[in-house]
């Protein structure tokens, strides 16, 4: 008999959530920094075995208060893995803080398939953060079960995989079991390279960065597997395009080859990386630029 379910995985901003899918999976999915706002889009991690698929969902974290429509659309990617869950993991940390009447609360208790609170980065906990969070957890939401975590440290991982694999039904498998994820190896290329923007450049500037592959194009060099990669980079305004380029290409220059080890790192052979960058002024709040780039 073999068993199926969607798992999908909530929560705010920087809790770990990218994190915890790409530990369960032992594969990297997400980009991760410690930036809040990481993930954009709904990415789906696919885990296969013999008799077994679980579709984990990762999405945008919950952004109370959107500043721009970029932030609603990747809300609503976030809302919608209520729509098809089969258990909804609801990830926090020791630090999160909610009053309960929080919109994603109150999907919650509507909810009626099983619910996990996980509480992420217990390797963090100094004192009884974790004690006094669970007690105010018992009042606010009643959770089939709740499992305490550190996602980076893969601690409590395999208690949970074997809860989730314990709340699977039968059913088919959704996906081929040879594929990893719904997104294409472009889509994963351009979230390195955002990944590695994320990293370098400060405040504002990596927020206003959207990154497209325009090119992808395999070949051999030396009789082995080679790619050669062209994309661009679209900022908000003229004075992020010229930080994003540096003093004489600079910054450019480090961020193509912080991203072409990335990438070969993915791809699992040798890379051409080349990036333009162009400004597409206020494209966070045009409905059509968002359109292009997939949200």
């Amino acid at each position: 008999m073999h068993k199926s379910g969607f798992i999908n995985i909530i929560g705010k901003p920087n809790v770990g959530k990218s994190t915890l899918m790409n530990s369960l999976l032992g594969e990297k999915m997400s980009i991760i920094t410690s930036k809040p706002q990481t993930t954009r889009h709904r990415i789906l991690g696919i885990y296969n075995d013999d008799d077994t698929q679980i579709v984990f969902s990762d999405t945008p974290g919950l952004i109370e208060d959107p500043s721009y429509g970029m932030h609603e659309s990747m809300n609503r990617f976030a809302y919608s893995s209520f729509e098809d869950a089969d258990v909804l993991l609801f990830v926090m940390d020791l630090f999160e803080d909610y009053e309960g009447d929080e919109k994603v609360i109150q999907l919650l208790r509507k909810s009626d398939v099983p619910k996990y609170l996980i509480i992420n980065k217990i390797d963090l906990d100094k004192g009884d953060k974790l004690t006094t969070l669970k007690s105010k957890w018992a009042d606010i939401l009643s959770f089939d079960k709740v499992f305490e975590i550190s996602a980076l440290n893969k601690i409590g991982l395999e208690e949970l995989m074997t809860s989730i694999l314990s709340e699977l039904k039968e059913g088919p498998a959704y996906y081929p079991k040879d594929q990893l994820s719904d997104k294409s190896v472009r889509f994963f290329v351009s979230e390195i390279v955002r990944e590695c923007i994320l990293t370098q450049y400060k405040q504002e500037v990596p927020y206003s960065c959207e990154v497209i592959i325009d090119e992808y194009k395999d070949s051999e060099k030396n009789g082995k597997p080679f790619a050669h990669i062209y994309g661009t980079i679209y900022v908000s305004r003229k004075t992020q395009k010229g930080i994003i380029i540096g003093k004489a290409g600079s910054a450019i220059k480090k961020l193509g080859t912080d991203s072409r080890m990335k990438i070969e790192e993915f791809v699992g052979h040798p890379v051409f990386v080349q990036m333009n960058v162009k400004v597409r002024e206020g494209w966070r709040d045009d409905d059509r630029q968002l359109k292009h780039f997939g949200y």
